[in-house]
């Protein structure tokens, strides 16, 4: 968990500090927020903030927050390990 409470969104693979301070702007600050969201409103999120954040791919993000709110730390772990920059591989 963070220092204020809430959980630190960086240990999403993808997400990195600018996208946490966007995430958590919009009352995303826990692993369980993020879960629930889905990759079409956090896309939206993104670009609605201003912030040069195209590059950025919200699809794996709720997946992985299941898990870590769960605490199913090793089978997080293991997603991540498939991920590149939090993006699922292509087929």
């Amino acid at each position: 968990k963070a220092a204020s409470g809430n959980d630190d969104l960086t240990k999403i693979e993808g997400i990195g500090k600018k996208i946490a301070g966007v995430l958590q702007a919009e009352n995303i600050i826990s692993y369980a927020d993020l879960a629930k969201a889905t990759a079409k409103k956090i896309r939206t999120i993104l670009d609605k903030s201003g912030v040069n954040l195209k590059l950025s791919d919200p699809t794996t993000w709720p997946a992985q927050a299941k898990l870590a709110a769960a605490e199913k730390l090793e089978e997080l772990k293991r997603l991540q390990a498939e991920l590149k920059g939090g993006k699922a591989p292509a087929k």
